[in-house]
């Protein structure tokens, strides 16, 4: 995905990490590579952990480090844990939107001999109405 894509969804995805395993901004930086979402900016990131700790859902202190200056540690609230339960209904309902979406996909590009859409209508001529109303 891209750091576009990502953006709208770093809220839930930071505070599932933070829930997994409290950490900071680097460590969670490096957790969401590995959750999938490596295009995720690191300014965006640390603004989007700023935004979840003035709304209450996350709490930070600064912790000393052996490597280095210390860093600030994000930890989930009550109100962070009830924040990402929200989300986690929020993105059931986007995954079921989401798997009728391309099952319909599915559907019509197999109708449309296994090609996609876009190619179809420009080879075959189609007609964006006959394929619209199905």
């Amino acid at each position: 995905m891209s750091g576009s894509d990502v953006r709208g969804l770093l809220p839930p995805f930071l505070l599932l990490l933070i829930c997994e395993r409290p950490g900071h901004g680097y460590d969670l930086i490096e957790r969401l590579a590995r959750l999938g979402a490596s295009d995720a900016e690191p300014g965006q990131v640390y603004r989007a952990l700023r935004s979840l700790e003035r709304a209450g859902h996350l709490a930070s202190s600064w912790v000393a480090s052996e490597a280095g200056p210390a860093r600030r540690r994000y930890e989930l609230t009550t109100g962070g844990m009830a924040e990402l339960q929200a989300w986690m209904r929020r993105l059931i309902e986007v995954r079921q939107l989401l798997e009728t979406c391309l099952a319909r996909w599915t559907r019509v590009s197999q109708e449309a001999g296994g090609h996609g859409l876009p190619d179809v209508r420009e080879e075959t001529g189609w007609e964006e109405a006959s394929w619209a109303r199905r």
